[in-house]
């Protein structure tokens, strides 16, 4: 049994954390621009540069942090960091890619380069937040998003590590690739905790079955929309 202890989002509707707003959807459209102001109050010299999908993991990630009063640190943490992903950075390596293409007047560009891998916020948000976890990409292709999820109770349940952030992140389908799986951009990620620090407020409990279904309050969870509902819904009461 692990417990939820922070909730972050982008989405089209906005971005927020579960403490501060309940009008969470993740739904069609187009993302709000993310700029380094709009997530964090200090100076971030690498936010600027990166790539798009690495800002709106990384953005949810930080308000999931800030949830669960686990933003600033003076000490290393050991977190795990698990996100699911349909697209990953694909949008990034296809405008590097036509950065590179020959007759372009143009030199590859060093900055897209830099960002070419779907795990590289995973690094930025270690780097920034002082987590020394575990931290990898999993490609999805179950719609539930639950995938990180399931791997963060695995790792929990194995001792890999007791606390760890769990989520998705997908900017959807580049315009014109030839593969069209519905996916709503946005990012979304829990802080998991197997063991609560004292006195922090939680969401609920979370468990996982041997046949991988997730349970909240004891209540069954299709996908991470529902859960992340179900933990704003009893936060509401």
């Amino acid at each position: 049994m692990s417990s939820i202890t922070g909730i972050g989002w982008v989405t089209v509707s906005g971005m927020g954390h579960g403490r501060e707003s309940k009008d969470f959807a993740l739904t069609a459209g187009r993302l709000p621009r993310i700029s380094r102001k709009s997530v964090f109050v200090k100076q971030y010299q690498h936010f600027g540069r990166m790539d798009e999908f690495s800002r709106l993991g990384l953005a949810a990630i930080a308000f999931a942090l800030k949830d669960a009063g686990l933003d600033e640190w003076t000490q290393m943490r050991d977190m795990g960091i698990l996100a699911s992903t349909v697209y990953g950075c694909l949008q990034t390596d296809i405008d590097y890619f036509d950065t590179v293409m020959p007759g372009d007047e143009q030199s590859p560009s060093p900055a897209l380069f830099s960002y070419t891998l779907p795990n590289c916020f995973l690094g930025e948000a270690a780097c920034h937040f002082g987590l020394t976890g575990a931290a990898y990409v999993i490609n999805e292709h179950h719609p539930s998003g639950l995938s990180a999820v399931c791997a963060a109770m695995d790792g929990i349940a194995c001792g890999e590590f007791e606390n760890t952030l769990a989520g998705i992140c997908d900017l959807g389908c580049p315009e014109h690739f030839p593969l069209k799986e519905k996916v709503v951009p946005g990012a979304v990620f829990l802080v998991i905790e197997k063991t609560p620090r004292s006195g922090c407020l939680h969401y609920g409990y979370l468990t996982m079955d041997k046949n991988g279904v997730i349970m909240f309050n004891g209540k069954k969870i299709e996908d991470l929309v529902g859960l992340v509902k179900e933990c704003l819904i009893k936060t509401s009461r």
